[in-house]
């Protein structure tokens, strides 16, 4: 049923405020970063900052045309952008250009156009259409596995280019699913898997394999209640101990910790899943399904750490864990960047004042690390007000979204609201060393008319459900 109402008056300007001071003040910070007057004309479109302000129009083009859209046409479309989405992300593994090793970009004359940055947009769309299907629930296996599918095709894509930063950002889709009422142990069981790969990554293969053993163990005793269940357990390794320990004495088996371990592992699953199926033991069965889901996961952990990530990508990873320190190399971004966030003080340098700034101290200033421009020429200030507009941006969305009559209105708001707060969480960490550098920009701030024209897009076609929210009653 249709409503009349007037549309301009139930946009939230809030929402377009804040916007429009974050693209303003990141401007300012590109220019600060590229501006020389001794490059000659201002509208030379070689400059960043004049090519950032191209791009600053042609998304408020795209903002005019959003408002002008029926906003049921976004529920229309969400399917077959998702399809064109998954397209794109497949040409650009045969056509693409490479830029900083990664096949990312898709290059028409002087436009370079990186596919992923709206493949997040058109997966927003496809999940928030498939999740306010009128038969679809949660609590279904099947429906939560065709939900998972729609979040990670699009970033095996994406890891193929390989753009390990992009392909992050899908996860936070998770918090849509925990919204709309995914069971809080499959959120448990994801937030332990990600305990499991931070592990693998600290730890020897051994030791990773040593406590999840111990905890299966120590977990169903406790579900069990029962004391001798694991006197049972440790009699039962024991003899398994000695069998190996004898087959290695006669050299029937590698002398090697981790694989002996693995070995008595197997064994025990096989015993624990046939006396879980004879007794039928249902809390046995899951328990040891469980451990042999997450020892396979290190074992992927592993192999794909070593042998599908990038050389940098490694040593980012192992800089930021701490395993290990080169701040001349691949841990030298991260120590300008805290040097500039740092030298900027209280109330910061001034606008155009910051050397390190200046002097291009640090790599990629304009786009991945532009906190850091932030931090040095308007200070601690200037640094805190960005976040509060941020966090306040993020609050406002929030509130729009749980004012929506219709689900898809609240769930593709939910959808922009996690990647937008992981992309800001992330990048801002990065730049002062609390994750490790991945690559991925700050929203409507860094340099880039793919990521600034797909954050545009994909906030106002929310702002624009949430202006027709009355219009239309579903």
């Amino acid at each position: 049923m249709k409503r009349q109402t007037n549309l301009l008056s139930n946009i939230d300007w809030i929402a377009v405020t804040l916007y429009l001071i974050l693209i303003a003040f990141g401007w300012l910070n590109i220019f600060a970063v590229n501006y020389n007057p001794d490059d000659g004309s201002f509208f030379r479109l070689d400059h960043r900052y004049t090519m950032q302000l191209v791009w600053i129009f042609v998304s408020m083009f795209f903002i005019l045309l959003i408002f002008v859209i029926d906003s049921r046409f976004f529920s229309f479309v969400a399917y077959p952008a998702y399809g064109f989405g998954i397209f794109l992300l497949l040409v650009v593994l045969i056509i693409g250009t490479a830029i900083h090793s990664s096949r990312s970009w898709i290059v028409l004359g002087p436009i370079s156009i990186q596919p992923s940055e709206f493949a997040k947009l058109a997966t927003i769309l496809a999940i928030a259409k498939y999740l306010s299907g009128y038969n679809f629930k949660i609590t279904r296996v099947k429906n939560v596995l065709v939900a998972l599918l729609f979040v990670f095709f699009p970033p095996l894509l994406v890891m193929l280019q390989p753009d390990f930063g992009s392909t992050l950002v899908y996860g936070s889709l998770l918090i849509v699913l925990y919204r709309e009422g995914l069971p809080g142990e499959i959120l448990l069981f994801l937030v332990v898997m990600a305990v499991i790969f931070l592990l693998t990554l600290i730890l020897s293969q051994f030791v990773v394999l040593l406590i999840l053993v111990s905890t299966a163990i120590l977990v169903y005793t406790l579900i069990r209640k029962r004391l001798n269940t694991l006197l049972i357990i440790m009699l039962l390794t024991g003899v398994l101990t000695a069998v190996v320990s004898l087959l290695v004495a006669f050299q029937l088996f590698p002398n090697n910790k981790y694989l002996i371990l693995l070995l008595i592992t197997g064994i025990m699953c096989v015993v624990a899943l046939s006396y879980a199926f004879r007794k039928k033991s249902r809390e046995l069965f899951i328990v040891v399904l469980l451990l042999i889901a997450s020892v396979g996961f290190t074992y992927s952990v592993d192999y794909v750490f070593h042998n599908v990530m990038k050389e940098h990508q490694r040593h980012r990873v192992n800089v930021m864990l701490g395993l290990e320190s080169d701040p001349y190399g691949y841990e030298y971004n991260v120590r300008q960047s805290k040097i500039a966030i740092g030298s900027g003080g209280f109330t910061g340098k001034g606008f155009m004042q910051g050397t390190q700034t200046k002097f291009q101290f640090v790599p990629e200033q304009s786009t991945d690390f532009i906190f850091c421009t932030v931090g040095e020429e308007w200070g601690f200030l200037g640094s805190t007000g960005l976040i509060v507009v941020y966090i306040s941006l993020l609050i406002r969305l929030i509130i729009l979204a749980e004012r929506q009559r219709a689900k898809f209105g609240r769930i593709y708001g939910y959808g922009v609201i996690s990647v937008l707060l992981f992309h800001f969480a992330v990048n801002i960490g990065m730049t002062v060393g609390l994750f490790p550098v991945i690559g991925i920009p700050l929203p409507f701030l860094s340099y880039g008319g793919s990521s600034l024209l797909a954050f545009t897009i994909m906030l106002f076609i929310f702002i624009r459900l949430d202006a027709s929210r009355k219009t239309y009653l579903l």
